[in-house]
């Protein structure tokens, strides 16, 4: 179902209020996706069950802030993490995600679970310029695995110097 989307320079704004909710199979796939979620995105729930969760991403997400979550995630950790999301028209929002692995009765991990709220306008204003300079390390790289390597180890390397946790920068924002 993955249609080429132009991206716009359209914002898209929820309210504060409102908790943009999806469940997902260990792959990806979207498996529950609640009201809020279609009507910011613009697909419907139908349009939107079976579909990769990267159905909304935008250009602008580098591609290691995602390997980063996919990496938390498969340890069995928990995630927060700011995004910036592209609806089915190519309007962008942004939201503050809370990913958690979901599990089932004998602890073994059966999917993944994100909460997304609404972000504080000062936190987007401080990491587009980030996200920008991943990209653009990304972009430097004949392959897209070699740009993903290099703006994974970008990422690490800029959270070493500020000497905390992804978790504790993500939280200082």
């Amino acid at each position: 179902m993955k249609q080429s989307v132009t991206p716009t320079d359209v914002e898209v704004f929820f309210d504060a209020d409102d908790i943009i909710v999806s469940k997902t199979d260990l792959k990806g796939r979207i498996t529950y996706a609640n009201k809020v979620f279609s009507d910011v995105c613009g697909y419907s729930e139908a349009e939107l069950i079976g579909q990769p969760h990267s159905i909304v991403r935008h250009p602008d997400m580098p591609r290691c802030v995602f390997k980063l979550l996919w990496d938390t995630l498969a340890e069995g950790r928990e995630i927060f993490a700011y995004v910036k999301n592209m609806t089915r028209r190519g309007d962008y929002y942004w939201v503050f995600a809370h990913v958690t692995p979901s599990f089932d009765a004998s602890g073994r991990v059966v999917g993944y679970h994100s909460n997304r709220r609404v972000p504080a306008r000062h936190v987007v204003a401080a990491l587009a310029p980030v996200y920008r300079q991943l990209l653009d390390v990304e972009a430097r790289h004949r392959n897209a695995k070699d740009g993903l390597a290099a703006s994974t180890q970008h990422l690490v390397d800029f959270i070493k110097s500020k000497n905390i946790s992804y978790d504790q920068f993500v939280f200082s924002l």
